[in-house]
C-alpha cells in the first residue's frame, strides 16, 4: 500500500484521525481512507479513541498489560481485505467466501482471518524468513471446518 509507505507509527496513525474526521464531517476520501473510515465504523469500542487523538497517538498497548492495540487490530482488518481484494496468496478470496458462508458474518469471519494472519506474521518474525503463506492459508482452510 503506497499510502502507508515511508510512514512513522504516528503518520499512520494520523492517517486513521484524519480518515475518522473526513467520514464524521461527510467529507470526500481516497478510496483508501474510506476502507479505512469503514474498519473503524464497524468497531465501536474504539469511537472514543478518535476523540482524543493527543491521547492515544503515542500510545503503546502492550498484550503483557491485557490491552490490544486498535491500530495494529485495524491495520490487520486492512490486510486481510486487501488480500481477499488481490485473491494473495492465491486461493484466499474462496477460503474468505467460504468461512463468511459459514459463520454468517463478514466481520467475524475477518476476525477468525486476522488470528491467522497474525499468527504467521508473528512466525516470520521469529524465524527472520517471510511468511509462510501456505501455512497461513491452510489455517483459514481450517477454521472453515471448525465448529464454532
Amino acid at each position: 500500500m503506497p499510502f502507508f509507505t515511508n510512514q512513522n507509527r504516528d503518520q499512520l496513525r494520523l492517517k486513521y484521525f484524519e480518515a475518522w474526521q473526513k467520514h464524521c464531517s461527510r467529507l470526500p476520501m481516497q478510496p483508501l481512507e474510506a476502507q479505512i473510515a469503514n474498519v473503524i465504523a464497524i468497531h465501536p469500542e474504539y469511537h472514543s479513541l478518535f476523540n482524543d487523538p493527543d491521547r492515544v497517538l503515542n500510545k503503546d498497548w502492550k498484550p503483557e498489560d491485557g490491552s490490544t492495540n486498535p491500530f495494529l487490530h485495524m491495520g490487520l482488518h486492512l490486510a486481510v481485505r486487501d488480500q481477499v481484494a488481490t485473491d494473495r496468496p492465491a486461493g484466499i478470496r474462496t477460503a474468505h467466501q467460504a468461512l463468511t458462508q459459514r459463520i454468517g458474518e463478514p466481520h467475524e469471519a475477518e476476525h477468525r482471518m486476522i488470528e491467522c494472519l497474525a499468527t504467521a506474521l508473528w512466525n516470520a518474525q521469529r524465524s527472520g524468513l517471510p511468511p509462510d503463506e501456505q501455512g497461513y492459508l491452510d489455517a483459514i482452510r481450517r477454521l472453515q471446518t471448525k465448529s464454532s
